[in-house]
């Protein structure tokens, strides 16, 4: 099919870099990688000179150097603060509007509305406003739509809702920069409509009292990079510092930085850069939450058998899934109302519901993607000669798209869509995206040729709505605009390493140094070491899934090893069956919780025979 206008959808990284030589030799691995250093001789020559004259040791030298990282910056790098890296909150485009309005609502006493999304983002930033306002003796009412029946964002017969319960100001949050025809029915109604978000927009404002929004064209503030509740954040301590001048009397004793663990939670889960501001919210915002004063939190932290102090592993796979539960298959303001509470025993109750949701969502997952893979195969054969996968089912729960998207993009390693129809024929769908396409950018371009109903998001992510009948149009319309950049990206597909790393050296006293260099996520990635001619002295299931295994060095020191979802893989069947064997091994450390006691264990990513 031709589609006429068709965009060009560019990589999101233009820069071309000479071939690196392959580290330890390994140009194709088990994983059909090839493994390249992290660092350039730049960096090479940054990380020596941050070692030397920091007194950093020479690998979390090297991570900090291959994570661009200038010398005269690496000690602030390792204790980021708010104060360091927040800017002037009114460098946001309409922050100085948004606080003036929220400072005289508070004052006034007006009855508040916050509308929120169904994900973590969106519980976490209403929650945190929630708390804001309850300090000031506001009891706003949290709505958040429901997945399936409304969808995503604000829409005119639950604005009405609001308006007839009695608000005059609605603030919606993580949602409502598209939700024109939404805000416009508040303001024919006379309500004003304050919005914070940070997803990518149109050129056409919707119609509110203030747009609070870093993705906005006219936002040259550089926080792009934030998830909501990091502006939602910065929005309050602007409306504080409003109120702290303005007299108010509870505006002393206001402590946001306890609330920080909202905005970590937030942002380990919606999976945004950790840089800047960011990576000060996530190291803050932990420190908070390792505090347990958030009843919510803590039910959750409890129904996930916690052990240790928490990190962003335990935000983004232990509490962020169950709060997600509930948005996905069931009560979509279980989460919010959760993160609200201070009674124990009403969290504890919540968080159970969210538990069992969770499980339910887990069986339903598993189901579903079996039949994803399947229809992978039928329509792609092996997967290797696409470009994309769209896959769709009629019986698929909505809910779910997503999660599928996701475990698609990850086994085959290309952009993926997942697509649920309803018995009308509409299909709600969600699609992941690998390193170098944009996936929003295209998504945007499906809206404006006609082929979606809407459709939106951001470079890794994006979220849509189709009719059946253009379900064919729409393959073909993402085949043409991935076809000249994707097979690059995935044929060039290379695992970047940051050193090279003994069983004698891989310690919990590195471990900790190199959590300082963190926290690690999306734009800061967790540094992988390659362990050079270990020879496999023990591998073997644990469970269904997992492959087990102890890596002995030369001089007869050994470490625990595991290679999660690997059963039946490739990397799974090279240790299992290379017992007694030498191999190059490539992981992450981590040091893990176990009876009370902390051990350091490789977590393995890749491997290749020791030639």
């Amino acid at each position: 099919m031709t589609v006429r206008h068709l965009p060009t959808i560019p990589s999101t990284d233009t820069q071309v870099d000479p071939v690196p030589r392959a580290f330890l030799n390994v140009e194709r691995s088990v994983c059909n990688q090839r493994w390249v250093s992290r660092l350039d001789q730049a960096a090479q020559n940054r990380a020596l000179a941050i070692s030397q004259v920091h007194g950093i040791p020479d690998l979390v030298a090297r991570v900090l150097a291959g994570r661009g990282v200038e010398l005269d910056k690496a000690p602030a790098f390792l204790d980021p603060t708010i104060r360091s890296l927040m800017p002037e909150p009114f460098t946001l485009t309409d922050c100085e509007k948004a606080a003036a309005r929220l400072s005289h609502a508070i004052k006034r006493g007006e009855k508040v509305a916050i509308f929120g999304d169904y994900d973590v983002d969106g519980a976490s930033s209403s929650a945190l406003l929630h708390r804001f306002l309850a300090h000031f003796g506001q009891d706003a009412e949290i709505y958040i739509p429901d997945r399936i029946f409304e969808g995503y964002g604000p829409n005119p017969p639950a604005v009405r809702q609001l308006i007839a319960n009695g608000a005059s100001l609605i603030v919606t949050v993580d949602c409502g920069s598209t939700s024109h025809d939404a805000l416009a029915a508040a303001q024919e109604a006379g309500c004003d409509v304050v919005v914070i978000d940070h997803h990518q927009l149109s050129h056409a404002l919707p119609p509110c009292y203030a747009l609070v929004n870093p993705n906005r064209e006219d936002d040259l503030s550089g926080q792009g990079h934030l998830c909501a509740a990091g502006v939602v954040f910065m929005v309050l301590v602007a409306t504080a510092r409003m109120l702290r001048e303005r007299g108010h009397p509870l505006a002393a004793s206001l402590d946001l930085l306890r609330w920080l663990d909202l905005v970590a939670l937030a942002t380990v889960c919606d999976v945004v850069p950790l840089k800047g501001l960011n990576r000060a919210f996530v190291v803050k915002g932990l420190i908070a939450a390792r505090h347990m004063n958030n009843a919510g939190l803590a039910a959750l932290f409890k129904k996930a058998g916690l052990g240790g102090p928490v990190t962003p592993y335990h935000f983004g796979f232990l509490v962020g899934p169950r709060i997600n539960a509930g948005g996905r298959i069931s009560d979509a303001a279980l989460g919010s109302r959760l993160l609200t509470l201070d009674d124990a025993a009403a969290a504890e109750e919540i968080a159970g519901r969210l538990d069992e949701l969770n499980r339910e969502r887990q069986a339903m997952e598993q189901a579903m993607l079996a039949e994803a893979e399947a229809e992978v195969m039928a329509e792609y054969g092996d997967g290797e000669t696409a470009s994309v996968l769209v896959t769709a089912r009629d019986n698929w729960h909505p809910g779910i798209v997503g999660l599928l998207a996701a475990r698609l993009k990850e086994k085959f390693k290309r952009p993926a869509f997942a697509i649920a129809f309803d018995p009308s024929g509409k299909g709600t769908g969600s699609g992941r995206s690998i390193n170098g396409f944009d996936m929003g950018k295209m998504v945007r371009a499906a809206v404006d040729q006609g082929l979606l109903v809407k459709g939106g998001g951001h470079a890794m992510a994006a979220g849509l709505t189709v009719e059946k009948p253009k379900l064919g149009q729409l393959r073909g319309f993402f085949d043409e605009a991935t076809g000249e950049v994707v097979p690059g990206l995935v044929a060039n597909h290379v695992l970047k390493i940051d050193g090279a790393l003994s069983a004698s050296g891989a310690t919990l006293d590195l471990f900790d140094q190199l959590e300082q260099a963190g926290p690690y996520g999306s734009g800061h990635p967790q540094p992988i070491f390659a362990m050079p001619a270990h020879r496999v002295k023990d591998a073997r299931l644990i469970g269904t899934a997992h492959v087990k295994a102890v890596l002995q060095a030369a001089d007869g020191t050994c470490v625990d090893a595991i290679a999660f979802r690997a059963a039946e893989t490739p990397l799974g069947n090279l240790l299992l069956n290379g017992r007694g064997t030498q191999l190059h091994v490539a992981g992450c450390l981590s040091g893990d919780q176990w009876q009370g006691n902390r051990r350091i264990q490789l977590r393995i990513l890749d491997a290749a025979p020791a030639a």
